[in-house]
């Protein structure tokens, strides 16, 4: 106990044993991490154009993956169009289960909604059309709005395997 004591007493805030605060920092590093890929030691991972492209390349060799104009200044509906664009993919993915190979890109042009993919051949193509007019319907009901599906087929994924890193 009397060891105890006598750490305390000596690390007691005095006028000649005052304690300092400091802040540590890091060097700045001006490279930005978001939206790349880690290179593999074998490099093995597959990346599609979408993904090979790094952010600050959008609007130069990549387009944006949703096409609209509600996020100007004053518009009415920016937050709406955004949660709407994450549901159809959601929707999209969750649908064409295990077929998507590509980002699902979604086109806005005034009151038509354009969803975009790539999908793998691995259904019949009687169950695809059915699922064409199934999403299109129920999408067009949800959102109010008319909805097209465009969607291209490939008989393999490394048909869209841009490069390996």
């Amino acid at each position: 106990m009397n060891a105890l004591q006598s750490s305390i007493r000596l690390l007691q805030l005095t006028p000649g044993n005052s304690f300092r605060r400091s802040i540590h920092l890091t060097a700045a590093c001006s490279k930005s991490q978001s939206g790349r890929y880690k290179i593999t030691t074998r490099g093995d991972r597959p990346l599609t154009y979408e993904m090979a492209n790094p952010p600050h390349l959008i609007g130069h060799r990549k387009a944006w993956n949703s096409w609209n104009t509600s996020n100007l200044q004053d518009e009415l509906r920016p937050s709406q169009t955004m949660l709407e664009d994450d549901f159809i993919r959601r929707f999209m993915t969750g649908t064409w289960h295990g077929l998507v190979l590509s980002e699902v890109i979604i086109k806005r042009q005034h009151n038509h909604v354009r969803v975009a993919a790539i999908l793998r051949r691995g259904i019949t193509a009687r169950k695809m059309y059915f699922l064409i007019g199934y999403c299109e319907e129920l999408l067009a009901n949800w959102l109010q709005c008319p909805v097209t599906l465009e969607l291209q087929t490939t008989d393999d994924r490394k048909d869209v395997i841009f490069k390996y890193i």
